[in-house]
């Protein structure tokens, strides 16, 4: 399935200097929602290209830090960036926040990670929920009590059952569809606010 990608946001991203339109989704979350604050420490999972790094890099000024762990390799245009630190790893293999060059959790976690899509809707959704069962599995260990969770979900029945199970874990569990995905996506995002494990 081939998208017109070159609309509105995408002719913004290139203007703006962001690597991707994707951007935009993040920006109206965080308006909305309050989830990035000034000297957070962020871990940004499936960052590629890292339109959300340079978002976030910008949101938590030199004393925070956003680290982007993607299994594509890394992103050069990203490493000018001193607030920032990537790794070329798969995130589900990371034991320990060592690894990460970081002592204690996150107080963001972001994943705007989706599998690679075969057009067959079924298939895209389970594989879909399967990534982001694995990233809530890893809360515990990445996520910071009274933390902030973005993730993004394709619809079904399914994911609506699993996010339901999860909704007791975060003081606030709200859903968004951002104007900036486009019409013919099936996205959506989970936001949660005040995690607790």
């Amino acid at each position: 399935m081939t998208f017109k990608v070159k609309d509105h946001y995408y002719h913004k991203a290139k203007k703006e200097n962001f690597l991707a339109r994707s951007v935009y989704k993040l920006e109206e979350i965080d308006e909305r929602f309050k989830i990035i604050n000034k000297s957070d420490i962020i871990i940004d999972l499936g960052y590629h290209p890292g339109s959300w790094i340079q978002y976030t890099a910008e949101k938590i000024g030199k004393d925070g830090l956003v680290v982007g762990a993607d299994i594509k390799e890394i992103n050069n245009k990203l490493l000018n960036l001193s607030n920032v630190r990537l790794f070329q790893k798969d995130v589900f293999t990371i034991e320990n926040m060592a690894e990460l060059g970081v002592v204690d959790q996150f107080n963001v976690v972001l994943s705007d990670m989706a599998p690679n899509t075969t057009g067959v809707q079924s298939v895209d959704q389970i594989r879909s929920l399967n990534l982001v069962e694995m990233v809530f599995s890893l809360l515990p260990r990445f996520l910071k009590p009274g933390g902030n969770l973005v993730i993004k979900v394709f619809e079904s029945n399914d994911a609506q059952v699993f996010l339901k199970s999860q909704k007791k874990y975060f003081g606030e569990f709200h859903y968004l569809r951002p104007k900036s995905v486009r019409t013919v996506s099936k996205e959506f995002f989970v936001i949660g606010k005040n995690f607790r494990p």
